[in-house]
């Protein structure tokens, strides 16, 4: 079954968010585990206050890649928040067996300059892992600055595929994280960005895993 990894080269940049919701988003009509990778731990946290069984969190273990292959015998979907670090063990052992990795890249000088360090370990990567992708996903936009109506244009100089959806910043992330929950589970207040995690996951499932 797919195993996605959600992976960074900086913090801040929404990863952890982006996994537990993604996971949720799933978890709507498939088998999810999510796999926290991640030495912070906070997917692992925000399942200890979670009131979400759908989505059953592992702490990874340094058997990171053993783990992934035993979970995929048992869920549809394997999510792994990753570090944010592409040189970190935990996210080099990710690349090598995962067949989707989602990027998340904040509108910020900053970000897009990670990005093309992470652009290079997903080449480094599919040497050993050719059926391995990768998506940039554009998050926390805000669509009145200048940055974010020029961040598409400058993902397009980096030889990595940019996905349609994009994520505007929002409070309600905080929010349900603070309430154990996910955007899912907010009701009308969530239902904006709902709508954009949904749009994202169909471009996610719609592609040909091997």
């Amino acid at each position: 079954m797919p195993v996605i990894a959600v992976v960074g080269n900086k913090g801040g940049a929404g990863k952890t968010t982006l996994s537990v919701n993604l996971a949720a988003g799933l978890a709507k009509e498939k088998r999810i585990v999510l796999v926290d990778a991640d030495p912070q731990g906070s997917a692992s946290t925000w399942r200890a206050v979670a009131d979400n069984e759908a989505v059953p969190v592992y702490a990874a273990s340094a058997e990171l890649d053993t783990l992934t292959r035993r979970l995929v015998q048992d869920y549809d979907y394997v999510v792994i928040d990753c570090p944010p670090s592409v040189q970190s063990p935990q996210t080099t052992t990710v690349l090598r067996i995962v067949d989707l990795a989602l990027i998340p890249v904040q509108p910020s000088p900053v970000d897009l300059w990670a990005s093309v360090h992470i652009e290079q370990a997903i080449t480094q990567a599919q040497e050993t892992n050719p059926s391995l992708r990768a998506l940039l996903v554009i998050n926390q936009l805000e669509p009145r600055t200048t940055l974010s109506r020029v961040v598409g244009q400058a993902l397009s100089e980096i030889a990595l595929p940019v996905a349609n959806a994009t994520l505007r910043r929002r409070a309600v992330y905080r929010n349900s994280a603070l309430e154990g929950k996910s955007i899912f589970d907010m009701g009308r207040r969530g239902a904006d960005a709902a709508a954009e995690l949904d749009k994202l996951i169909h471009e996610v499932t719609k592609y040909e895993y091997h």
